[in-house]
């Protein structure tokens, strides 16, 4: 028998189009009947070329594009197992099982782990139909799986860049916005200052709202502003010790704080300090600022309450912010992190309804996630997640 090609060449194809093209690895013609027998027995239809060596297998994959590699373990001149070694150079996704006379277990499950699909003995070729099936099926599912995450980081590609031209955009029409709209606030305060009084009273209430409307406009501008740079580049992320954050955070926040005698405690459970988390440390500060800066001013009857905690999990740090004040509707626990939403009138709270928003795109940026859990009179709670990273792996701590 020639080792060049395989010119065993059994070609079992019942019908024009076959339905399983197979390329057995085997040196016994009468062993090669046997298979494509059992096959057959179970209403497979087989196109199937016979090698016995490394030249005509390369050779029968480039010509018979097999679906299935069925290789005995041991031939004169070449092993079954290297047929793998021949897929994987060429980057070929075809199960192979083993179908051999004697393989102990110990062998086979080396096989297998090496890299085989299966093994069938030949004293038991019954199997054989059912091993293939499962086989093609486990690799049909392979390729819908690859295809699905290729679909999907496609997805996440085109994501991305839509997200950071939309950033982009944001970025540059707020700050090209700013110009125009200083000086359309400059003249409205003068036509105030000048003209109060010397006109009509309609004229001083027109002039009044077109003041208002232009200081507001550039409030807005500048909270857009704040909201697109999150999503820009900024410092490089670090290992940002909470406490320290949190005392900058206090101490900026001192004069809300003493005049509505609110309290502030962040000691953590069992411990006094609170952890260190890997992030970029003007974003954690800009968050803790915006949680507690809502907390006092949506702040009940009662003095201000604000408990700060953190729990460590297998994958990250879990930290609650706890006030004691109005509370938030369940029915709004998911509207108050969408940017400019505001459940109050501006007469009843100040802002833009931004601060959340920004919160939520800090806390996304770093892989985390964030929620309130609150009902309405009974204050609210905000969690939020940041994800293990380097050094606060091992002890979280700064």
């Amino acid at each position: 028998m020639s080792s060049s090609a395989a010119k065993l060449g059994i070609d079992s194809s019942i019908g024009p189009k076959p339905k399983l093209r197979a390329l057995l690895v085997e040196d016994n013609q009468l062993d090669a009947e046997l298979v494509l027998r059992a096959l057959r027995k179970d209403s497979l239809e087989v196109s199937a070329v016979i090698v016995q060596d490394e030249a005509g297998f390369t050779e029968a994959l480039r010509t018979h594009s097999p679906e299935i590699v069925l290789a005995d373990y041991n031939l004169p001149n070449w092993k079954g197992m290297e047929a793998l070694t021949v897929l994987r150079r060429q980057n070929l996704d075809i199960p192979m099982i083993l179908v051999s006379g004697a393989l102990g277990d110990v062998t086979a499950v080396e096989c297998i782990r090496q890299g085989a699909t299966d093994y069938v003995l030949k004293d038991g070729l019954a199997r054989l139909p059912e091993v293939v099936r499962r086989a093609l099926q486990e690799k049909c599912e392979r390729g819908l799986r690859r295809q699905a995450e290729a679909d999907l980081a496609k997805k996440a590609d085109e994501l991305a860049r839509s997200n950071a031209d939309l950033e982009q955009f944001a970025y540059v029409a707020s700050h090209d916005l700013q110009e125009p709209l200083r000086m359309v606030a400059a003249y409205t305060q003068l036509l105030s200052e000048r003209y109060r009084g010397k006109l009509d009273e309609n004229a001083d209430k027109f002039i009044g709202y077109a003041s208002e409307g232009a200081l507001r406009m550039q409030v807005l501008i500048q909270d857009l502003l704040a909201f697109s740079r999150v999503g820009r580049a900024n410092g490089a992320d670090s290992m940002v010790d909470c406490n320290a954050v949190l005392e900058e955070v206090v101490k900026s926040l001192g004069p809300a704080i003493q005049e509505n005698g609110a309290v502030i405690d962040y000691s953590n459970l069992n411990s006094a300090n609170l952890p260190g988390v890997w992030a970029d440390r003007t974003q954690i500060v800009q968050l803790f600022q915006n949680l507690i800066g809502n907390a006092i001013k949506f702040r009940g009857e009662k003095q201000p309450v604000i408990s700060i905690r953190a729990e460590k999990t297998a994958l990250y740090w879990q930290f609650s912010l706890a006030d004691n004040g109005i509370g938030i509707a369940p029915e709004f626990a998911d509207n108050i992190f969408v940017v400019f939403q505001r459940l109050h009138a501006r007469t009843e709270y100040p802002g833009n309804g931004i601060g959340l928003a920004i919160c939520k795109k800090i806390i996304e940026r770093n892989g985390g996630n964030i929620w309130v859990e609150s009902q309405a009179g009974c204050g609210a709670t905000f969690k939020f997640t940041i994800p293990l990273r380097g050094a606060d792996e091992k002890d979280g701590k700064a």
